[in-house]
């Protein structure tokens, strides 16, 4: 859910022109569009996986921290962002003002107001939702109440600029129909998924069980498919974009687990198109997933996990799958019925040993890390224990190649390995979230960490440089929310990463 960015002057447009760049889930409706569509692509094709907010050709990064304390409001939540350069990312105490950012709710101009369990920042996505050719984020606050109705949830856009972002422009979004419970902005995602408009269109999910497909044009709600035909209900929990069938439109997976079988993930499949998205099938796996072209064929690939794969005998500790792109989507170059190609700590060349209670894949990214062209996946194991250490978390990056993904040349990290800031400790996590993110423009992505349990839940992020060999702990450093300039007390930082 990231993108590109390049310049061009605004104009003004009708609000049924502007409200067409957004498409919407689980019958969700427009609160009030943005004023202004500049109707010129900017980086909104489906390859776009950038995340650029100030157009300088580095991709930035945007944590969500909605566990965040905002005015005293625990739990109220804000964004961090870091902006790359040519020595990519930092902190307050190693880069220039202006190359971090902290934006809540009491940030001037951002709608709606700083309150306990808004949970601001639960999720956020990237694109160019106004085609101007500068990335703009996608927050999600599921916590937040709409008048009167608690926790029906609220999507925020925050526009990118040569500034970068900021809150002179902003679009706030709920359901059609906000509910009571129903945490609409549970996750979030941008991309250019239908050739309504020259901008990505953005989509959010709510925590209802089941789910229906819309998307919202020149002030119509339509209805673009009935997912999940077999009668299996969808408790949605993620999305991820990617070209899987290379049509040059971005299609959408959205996955979750069946309602009764929270270890049993399921992905839905919707192609996009020049008309628009269309339902097309259900895929196992998906408590969490990532895209990339991991064999260079053009087409993008899906990547699922499987983290609580206890039932199945040689992968205890958790599975990943991938479904190969084709001209039939995920895994259309054969039968789409295809399974998935699934990987465990047991397949060949993969370092460690499957045991209960992993969560190997409980978190992926896809990105070139040794800059071969090829994506490589980066697999993240919050409960893997580290020696005696339990639930101390672990990584590990697979390699992709002209034949697919590859255990040949796997590495595996935790914090006790040599150069890597900190200890192994109980419960920390690490692993809960991975990014592979290339901030430095040299075209190798770095591995952005997580552990938001690190120092009794305030929550850390390690950064491990990238080479021609692969990902380095020599050279490595961790930061924490403080060092941005958010309240780090308590803020479990890390627990979200735009992908």
């Amino acid at each position: 859910m990231t993108r590109i960015a390049r310049t061009t002057r605004r104009t003004t447009a009708s609000a049924a022109a502007t409200a067409a760049s957004f498409l919407l889930l689980a019958g969700a409706g427009i609160l009030a569009a943005p004023s202004a569509f500049a109707g010129v692509p900017g980086g909104t094709s489906a390859a776009d996986r950038n995340s650029d907010f100030n157009g300088d050709g580095y991709t930035d990064v945007l944590t969500g921290v909605p566990e965040g304390t905002v005015d005293g409001k625990k739990g109220a939540g804000y964004v961090t962002v870091q902006y790359g350069a040519p020595n990519g990312i930092g902190t307050n105490r190693t880069v220039p003002k202006g190359r971090t950012a902290v934006i809540s709710q009491s940030t001037k101009g951002v709608p709606g107001t700083s309150e306990a369990w808004d949970d601001f920042g639960q999720a956020v996505a990237t694109g160019d939702l106004d085609g101007d050719g500068y990335d703009d984020a996608v927050i999600g606050a599921p916590g937040e109440d709409v008048g009167s109705v608690a926790d029906a949830g609220r999507v925020t856009v925050l526009y990118g600029s040569k500034a970068g972002l900021g809150a002179e422009r902003t679009a706030t979004v709920t359901a059609a129909k906000p509910a009571r419970l129903a945490r609409f902005g549970l996750a979030v995602a941008a991309a250019r998924f239908t050739g309504d408009t020259d901008a990505d269109q953005l989509v959010a999910v709510d925590e209802k069980v089941g789910l229906t497909a819309f998307t919202y044009h020149a002030g119509v709600l339509r209805r673009v498919g009935a997912p999940h035909s077999t009668g299996r209900k969808l408790q949605p929990a993620s999305v991820t974009t990617g070209d899987y069938d290379r049509d040059g439109y971005a299609d959408l997976v959205v996955s979750g687990f069946a309602p009764g079988d929270s270890s049993q993930g399921w992905s839905a499949y919707y192609a996009g198109g020049a008309e628009g998205l269309g339902y097309r099938r259900d895929l196992q796996g998906g408590l969490g997933a990532a895209s990339g072209d991991i064999n260079r064929d053009g087409y993008d690939d899906l990547v699922v996990g499987q983290p609580s794969a206890s039932d199945v005998a040689d992968a205890p500790g958790g599975l990943v799958g991938v479904y190969y792109g084709g001209e039939d989507g995920p895994a259309g170059t054969q039968d789409p019925g295809t399974p998935a190609q699934w990987w465990s700590q047991n397949s060949p060349g993969v370092p460690g040993t499957a045991e209960q209670g992993d969560a190997w894949g409980a978190d992926l990214s896809v990105a070139d890390v040794n800059g071969d062209g090829y994506a490589d996946v980066a697999v993240g194991a919050p409960g893997e224990d580290v020696g005696t250490v339990a639930d101390a978390g672990a990584v590990w990056l697979l390699r992709g190649t002209a034949k697919g993904l590859t255990g040949t040349g796997a590495q595996s990290f935790d914090q006790n390995t040599r150069g890597i800031p900190g200890a192994a400790e109980a419960d920390d996590g690490w692993g809960a979230q991975v990014r592979l993110v290339d901030t430095d423009g040299d075209g190798r992505a770095e591995l952005l960490a997580s552990a938001p349990a690190e120092n009794a839940g305030d929550g850390a992020v390690w950064l491990l440089p990238a080479s021609g060999r692969g990902l380095l702990a020599d050279g490595s450093w961790v930061y924490g929310a403080s060092a941005l300039g958010g309240n780090g007390y308590g803020a479990r930082f890390g627990a979200v990463i735009d992908e």
